[in-house]
């Protein structure tokens, strides 16, 4: 085997896949280094399983907002379900893609130890040298964050790797903190059949949406049967009888079967060598990195949530995306563009990064909120209206959502955008396109919504604007 390749990538999730797919796709000979499976958290332990979980007993209450309906689900297939879509943790299929797409599939650890020179060390300690003609990126993604709740180290805990390939449906879960991950496993389990406990150290959860959001979320997860301790964090943990775990919060006790810890995630930058090359990291462990994901000279580049920049898997394949493209123009003799919204620059991460939180309600937004939009001093004004129209009626009885729309005055262009309601995942993708295309509101009136969908409230938008 060469030990000598254009790219080497040192991660092999979504993001770094994307970087080694489009490199080879420039012409350029990669190597793809992974320490374990081929496809990364997203795929295994994230994104692509906790969907699974959900979607079932979504679509089940769904049918049920529907007079006249009567539908059922069974745990066990949804667990089975989950299982094929991890491929039951074996990513030989990933593998098989990677290398059609012309990448070489290094297995191990990678590490830079000087310039353009990375050691992959395997599983069983045995070290290979490789070096990058043109560039190492870096896509080794994040870590979960444990808090210093007292006594935490005396118990067994779920991370969100355990929650989404749990085998059971634990009687009893105790979840800690607020965030996507809490908020969306809560529902899950709640769903499932456990009787499910969320402590939230905040007021709130979900704190960077919209409040109109979080207070939804919060409402639909009581529905649920979530017993929600908002302002309440674990003041102590400590083993129970059997394998129980006994939390105290707040005044008050729980005991649970497994308990979640979701208290957030940090860059992965731990162990890859960096001071080797002389590149330092923020506190929280974030490389940082220009708006083509270049960290350091001409050659190395971090992306995805290794940057901290918007640690979500389509932005980092977005990065991977403008990274592969800005290496590939130094490799031909070119300099990368820096205009913003160029091949060459990731804009979208300042400005346009959509997000959607599969509760029920659902919650999607792209842009800033309002909060945010006046923190960066921008001069805005905020709309906000139910999601009353048709379409949204026909969805369901009892269909509810809320739409918050930040306006900058100034051009009369959108800057932000949030729809909370069943199913608005569906609608975010539009507004993700005014806000990047920056359109007029003017122009959008020619926008025509199709009758009885509920893209209909993009009207009511423009018309309750219009109004003053």
């Amino acid at each position: 085997m060469s030990h000598e390749f254009d790219v080497v990538v040192i991660g092999g999730g979504p993001v770094g896949e994307n970087a080694a797919g489009y490199a080879a796709d420039a012409g350029l000979s990669v190597a793809l280094v992974e320490a374990e499976l081929l496809g990364g958290e997203c795929s295994y332990w994230a994104c692509i399983p906790s969907k699974a979980l959900l979607r079932t007993p979504q679509a089940v209450a769904d049918a049920r907002r529907l007079p006249g309906v009567t539908v059922g689900f069974d745990p066990a297939a949804v667990l089975e379900r989950r299982t094929s879509f991890t491929s039951n943790w074996d990513d030989a299929g990933q593998v098989e893609w990677a290398e059609e797409a012309g990448a070489t599939v290094l297995r191990g650890h990678g590490r830079l130890t000087g310039e353009r020179t990375v050691e992959v060390t395997s599983t069983d300690g045995a070290p290979t040298t490789v070096t990058a003609r043109r560039a190492v990126v870096l896509a080794t993604g994040s870590v979960p964050v444990t808090p210093p709740a007292p006594g935490l180290d005396t118990v067994r805990f779920w991370g969100s790797r355990e929650a989404t390939s749990a085998k059971e449906i634990p009687r009893r879960l105790g979840v800690l903190g607020g965030g996507v991950v809490g908020c969306e496993m809560a529902l899950a389990f709640a769903r499932l059949g456990s009787s499910v406990t969320l402590f939230n150290h905040g007021p709130r959860v979900l704190p960077n949406a919209e409040p109109v959001a979080s207070e939804r979320v919060a409402d639909g997860l009581r529905e649920a049967g979530v017993d929600l301790r908002l302002d309440t964090g674990l003041d102590e943990v400590a083993p129970g009888p059997g394998d129980a775990v006994v939390l105290r919060g707040g005044g008050d006790t729980v005991e649970v079967d497994r308990l979640l810890v979701a208290t957030g995630r940090r860059p992965a930058s731990d162990g890859l060598g960096l001071d080797t090359v002389g590149v330092s990291t923020t506190d929280r462990g974030a490389v940082g990195v220009d708006d083509s994901g270049l960290a350091h000279g001409d050659w190395l580049y971090a992306v995805g949530d290794v940057n901290g920049r918007a640690p979500l898997t389509h932005q980092g394949k977005y990065q991977a995306r403008i990274a592969a493209h800005a290496i590939a123009e130094r490799a031909a003799g070119r300099t990368p563009g820096t205009a913003p919204w160029s091949e060459d620059t990731a804009t979208a991460d300042h400005h346009a990064v959509p997000q959607v939180v599969f509760t029920d309600p659902e919650v999607a937004w792209v842009g800033h909120t309002a909060d945010a939009a006046r923190r960066d001093g921008r001069d805005v004004r905020v709309v906000e209206l139910e999601i009353a129209v048709a379409g949204s009626s026909l969805t369901a009885d009892g269909w509810s959502g809320r739409m918050v729309a930040v306006v900058d005055r100034d051009r009369e262009v959108l800057v932000g955008v949030t729809f909370v309601g069943p199913g608005v995942a569906e609608l975010l993708h539009a507004a993700t396109i005014a806000v990047v295309g920056e359109v007029p509101l003017g122009r959008l009136w020619h926008a025509v919504p199709a009758f009885q969908t509920i893209s209909e409230v993009w009207l009511r938008l423009l018309e309750t604007y219009r109004a003053g």
